[in-house]
C-alpha cells in the first residue's frame, strides 16, 4: 500500500479516523480533507475493504460529475463494548468502526455492591466476546467517579471506593479503556454534539454531584494524573459540611438531591437523582423554593468557572438541565451577575448537550473507537485476515 510520504498504515488510520467521527463520509470528501489525490485513497480504501476494516457503498447520485462512494465499517471488522455505570442502572452498547450502534441493552442494578456489580460488566464482556470473538477489540468504561490507571478511586456512590476496574476484562485479552462519565460526555459533546467546532468548551453534567470537564479543540483536559474535572469538589459551599470525598465545603453538596433534601429539612436521600426528579415534579411553595436555591447555587459556579477557563462555549447535561429550566429567570440573572464585567456583553451560551443520556455511552464508543483507529491497532488487525 502506497501513500506518498505517510508510512504503510498511517494514511489508513486517518481514513478511518474520518469515518469513525462521520459515518458515512464519502471518498471523495475523506481525499479533500485528508490531502490525498483520488487514486491514493481508491488504492488505500481497497485494501482495507480487503483486510475487513472499510465496506464501501455507492453514494446517492446528485447530477452528473463521477460517481464517489460512501465509507462505512465492514459488517466483519473490528468491534468495541462500550459501557456506562451509573448509580441505579448500567447501559451497554456494541460500537462498529463508523460509531453505529450494533446493540444496546439497559440493566438496572439489584444490588450496588461493588463486586456484584463489576461481575456483571464483567458477564457483559464475556458475552460480547462470545458473540463476536476476536472481532471484540476493545471495552471503552464510563464511571461515575475520580479514575487513575483504570482504578476507580473514588464516586458519587459510597459502594464504590477503591476499585479495580481492570477486573472487567481480565483474563480476556481486550484492554479496558476506562473514563469519567462526564469527562466523556464532554467528549461526545464535542465530537458531534453542541459543542462541535468549538475551540474552547466546557461541560458540565449533575447526576449525583456535578462534574465535567474542559475541552481545547475537542481534547478534554485531564491533568497531570488524569482526574482532572472534579468541579463537584471546588470550595463552592458550605464549609460546615464535609464531603465523602473528604474535602469541606464541596460544590456537589449544593447542587444535587442531597441539597434538595437538605433545604427540605428531609433526610438525604440514598438516590439523589431519583429525588432531584421527584422534587422538580412537586409545585409546593417550599419545594420550588429549594430549587430556586440549588440552581442559583449551580449558576453562581458556572459564572466562576467560565471566568477562570473563558469558554466559547458551556454545554450542559444530567438533571443540569430540567433544574435549570425549573428556575430559569434565577439562572440567567446569578450566571451573568457572577460574571467578570467584561464578559457580560458578551457572555459564554449556556446550552443543553446534544446527546444528554447518550454521552457518556457515546464518549466511551469515542474512547474505543480513537484506540481501533491507530496504526498499531490496524496493522494488529490486519495481519490476521
Amino acid at each position: 500500500m502506497t501513500s506518498g510520504r505517510r508510512g504503510q498504515w498511517q494514511t489508513a488510520a486517518e481514513i478511518l479516523t474520518r469515518v469513525s467521527r462521520e459515518p458515512g463520509i464519502t471518498r471523495a470528501a475523506v481525499a479533500h480533507e485528508l490531502g490525498l489525490s483520488s487514486s491514493s485513497t481508491t488504492e488505500v480504501t481497497a485494501k482495507l475493504r480487503e483486510v475487513q476494516l472499510l465496506a464501501e457503498v455507492p453514494a446517492p447520485s446528485r447530477g452528473r460529475g463521477r460517481p464517489t462512494t460512501l465509507l462505512r465499517a465492514h459488517p466483519s471488522g473490528p468491534v468495541a463494548l462500550v459501557l456506562d455505570l451509573r448509580q441505579s442502572n448500567w447501559r451497554s452498547a456494541v460500537v462498529a468502526l463508523d460509531g453505529s450502534f450494533l446493540s444496546q441493552d439497559d440493566r438496572r442494578h439489584r444490588t450496588r455492591r461493588a463486586q456484584v456489580v463489576l461481575g456483571n460488566l464483567r458477564g457483559a464482556v464475556q458475552e460480547a466476546q462470545d458473540q463476536y470473538g476476536d472481532r471484540l477489540r476493545a471495552v471503552g468504561l464510563a464511571v461515575p467517579g475520580t479514575l487513575r490507571d483504570n482504578h476507580l478511586l473514588q464516586s458519587s456512590a459510597p459502594e464504590w471506593f477503591e476499585l479495580d476496574l481492570e477486573t472487567v476484562t481480565a483474563g480476556t485479552g481486550v484492554p479496558l479503556l476506562a473514563g469519567n462519565d462526564a469527562t466523556l460526555s464532554g467528549v461526545a459533546e464535542a465530537r458531534s454534539g453542541a459543542a462541535a467546532g468549538a475551540g474552547t468548551a466546557l461541560h458540565l453534567i449533575i447526576e449525583a454531584g456535578i462534574g465535567g470537564t474542559l475541552l481545547i479543540d475537542g481534547v478534554p483536559v485531564l491533568g497531570a494524573s488524569g482526574a482532572a474535572g472534579e468541579f463537584g469538589h471546588t470550595p463552592y459551599g458550605d464549609r460546615s459540611r464535609q464531603c465523602l470525598c473528604g474535602a469541606r465545603g464541596c460544590w456537589n453538596l449544593e447542587i444535587d438531591g442531597r441539597a434538595l433534601a437538605h433545604h427540605l429539612r428531609e433526610p438525604e436521600p440514598d438516590d439523589p437523582h431519583g429525588y432531584t426528579q421527584a422534587v422538580l415534579r412537586r409545585t409546593d411553595r417550599t419545594a420550588v423554593r429549594a430549587v430556586e436555591q440549588v440552581v442559583t447555587a449551580i449558576a453562581a459556579g458556572l459564572a466562576g468557572l467560565a471566568n477562570a477557563h473563558d469558554p466559547d462555549v458551556i454545554t450542559l447535561g444530567g438533571l443540569a438541565v430540567p433544574l435549570r429550566a425549573a428556575a430559569e429567570e434565577a439562572f440567567n440573572r446569578t450566571f451573568l451577575e457572577g460574571l467578570m464585567a467584561f464578559h457580560r456583553a458578551a457572555p459564554p451560551p449556556v446550552v443543553a448537550a446534544a446527546h444528554q443520556t447518550d454521552g457518556p455511552l457515546r464518549g466511551a464508543a469515542a474512547l474505543a473507537l480513537d484506540h481501533l483507529t491507530t496504526e498499531s491497532a490496524i496493522a494488529t488487525w490486519a495481519t490476521t485476515r
